[in-house]
């Protein structure tokens, strides 16, 4: 699924997501390539574009113990059967590293670099627990 899912982003066109975050930032950054690509994978994973989801995680403050949870498998495509096994793996490394390179500050996105390195050798373990249970919080924690 990693590699095909790498292909199938190859074929899409970028610009229209660099004066996307430009319009939000009013700042061009060499980051701008890393947040296209991160905003295109999590539009694979949700299967419709994730601009309330950004919207809504830029505007969040770190949660209190009382605050709601957004849990993965709601964000993902409800047109697709929970993946299970190696492919929740893969969903749920796809959507980390995805959610890194949307980080609302440039500087605190991994490097375009550092993000295709990570897709290659895939050298994160992410699935510590069911795929269920996983929040988005806990994969906006990934360090770069």
């Amino acid at each position: 699924m990693l590699k095909t899912f790498i292909l199938d982003v190859s074929n899409v066109h970028f610009d229209c997501l660099v004066i996307s975050e430009l319009a939000q930032t009013m700042r061009v950054t060499d980051k701008c390539d890393v947040y296209s690509f991160g905003v295109v994978a999590l539009e694979v994973m949700m299967g419709r574009h994730p601009g309330d989801l950004l919207s809504s995680l830029s505007s969040m403050k770190p949660p209190l113990s009382s605050d709601p949870e957004l849990f993965l498998k709601d964000v993902l495509d409800p047109r697709l059967e929970a993946p299970t096994g190696q492919v929740a793996e893969e969903v749920v490394f796809v959507v980390t590293v995805a959610l890194a390179c949307t980080q609302t500050k440039p500087e605190a996105r991994p490097t375009m670099y550092f993000v295709a390195q990570e897709l290659a050798a895939r050298t994160q373990a992410y699935l510590a627990e069911p795929l269920n249970s996983i929040t988005i919080s806990k994969l906006r924690s990934f360090q770069k």
